[in-house]
């Protein structure tokens, strides 16, 4: 009989339109028929039956509570809260519920998905655990807390002190902590005292990312080009990276190539941005919640990752490299990755280093193709899925028997 692992996610995973949900379901698709019988336990939103196929595919058996999305009064009642807001938000008495009644049942191994949904746990974990993080979540408060102005700025730094609080005093509850890179397992060490937590490598699906050469996207003129940039845009991280991208470096690159064109791919745009950009007259497409990313990357001559805010891998990356859209990132946007300023990707810190490589890579065609080339076989040799996976499952295994490092 397989060894049971419980695995617990304050998220439902579907649609898979987020860096996190990414990860996890194609985490536990790989892990689906291996070493353990696997229970997934998460919130379902209403209609979730539609996602009942893909669902299937991750786990032996799946169990839920209703979703029930926090108020706008629940999320400012809770920023004066002893939890940071986005712990609070997961808090749900029939998800704890729900979990208890599972742990109770003594599986082999409990699995945690984000420091968030230890508030689905009871206080006393009796089975061996682990937790899976994808950030270190008090950085990325403490980032926004530098790129904002006036009040917000207070906030944003409160809320990176109860996140650290809270981050610390909950890794410190599991067995082991696994972390989606050799920085933040290094971070995680070093803010947190905690040397239980070992490093995965991010994957990517390199058969449905198929790889599209450069010179197979639409030709354009020395006037155009088409730069796309993917992520969910009610993401404060993304929105303020893509505002960096249309008012600080767009102008530079009008200047050069007046006809260029930018295509945001993600849901929920905001209605300010892309007022903005329609006021400004500039040929941006936000194109709202899409089925498929795909058409819209293989389409486009150079892929911009603008971050300033955030933590964690971004898979976006990896995604862009497998199908051979050349990157162009700010450091940020690759942390953590083993790639390498100007073979893998060109980075870009500020505006002017920004614009002035799309630029290069818009205008030199060979380049194009090189990058995109070296960047594919990288993610290719590295990181498909399959091969990140053996390295979650070990971890799970050595857990489950409570012989990671202490």
């Amino acid at each position: 009989m397989k060894p049971r692992l419980l695995f617990i996610s304050p998220r439902f995973l579907f649609p898979l339109d987020q860096g996190g949900r990414i990860r996890t379901a194609n985490t536990l698709r790989h892990m689906k028929g291996g070493t353990f019988d696997i229970t997934l336990v998460s919130p379902a939103p209403p209609k979730a039956e539609r996602f009942a196929e893909q669902t299937a595919a991750l786990c032996n058996r799946f169990l839920s509570w209703p979703e029930t999305p926090a108020s706008s009064l629940q999320r400012a009642m809770a920023v004066v809260g002893r939890l940071p807001v986005a712990v609070a938000m997961d808090a749900s008495v029939a998800g704890r519920t729900l979990v208890a009644q599972e742990l109770a049942t003594r599986p082999d191994i409990v699995v945690v998905d984000f420091p968030h949904a230890a508030v689905l746990l009871p206080d006393d974990l009796v089975v061996p655990s682990l937790m899976f993080t994808h950030n270190v979540e008090a950085e990325i408060f403490s980032r926004h807390a530098r790129v904002v102005r006036g009040p917000m700025r207070w906030m944003w730094r409160d809320q990176a002190r109860k996140m650290r609080r809270f981050e610390r005093d909950t890794l410190r509850r599991f067995d082991g902590v696994v972390a989606v890179s050799t920085r933040d397992a290094d971070t995680l060490r070093e803010a947190y005292d905690i040397q239980h937590v070992e490093p995965v490598e991010t994957g990517v699906d390199t058969e449905y990312y198929a790889f599209h050469a450069p010179d197979e996207a639409p030709a354009f003129g020395p006037t155009e080009g088409t730069v796309v940039f993917t992520g969910s845009m009610d993401s404060r991280s993304n929105i303020e990276g893509v505002t960096f991208l249309m008012r600080e470096v767009w102008p530079a690159v009008l200047r050069a190539r007046p006809h260029a064109r930018a295509v945001i791919v993600g849901r929920n745009p905001p209605e300010a941005l892309v007022a903005e950009a329609e006021a400004r007259g500039l040929r941006w497409e936000f194109t709202g919640l899409v089925e498929d990313v795909r058409p819209y990357v293989a389409g486009a001559h150079v892929y911009a990752i603008p971050l300033r805010v955030g933590s964690g891998t971004r898979i976006k990356v990896f995604e862009a490299m497998a199908m051979g859209c050349p990157v162009v990132s700010t450091s940020m946007g690759v942390e953590g990755l083993p790639v390498r300023n100007g073979v893998d990707y060109r980075a870009a810190d500020t505006a002017t280093a920004f614009s002035t490589a799309l630029l290069t890579l818009l205008e030199d065609a060979p380049r194009r193709q090189m990058m995109a080339s070296t960047a594919r076989n990288l993610v290719a040799g590295r990181f498909a899925w399959a091969q990140v996976v053996l390295q979650f499952e070990a971890l799970c295994q050595a857990a489950m028997h409570r012989d990671m490092a202490t």
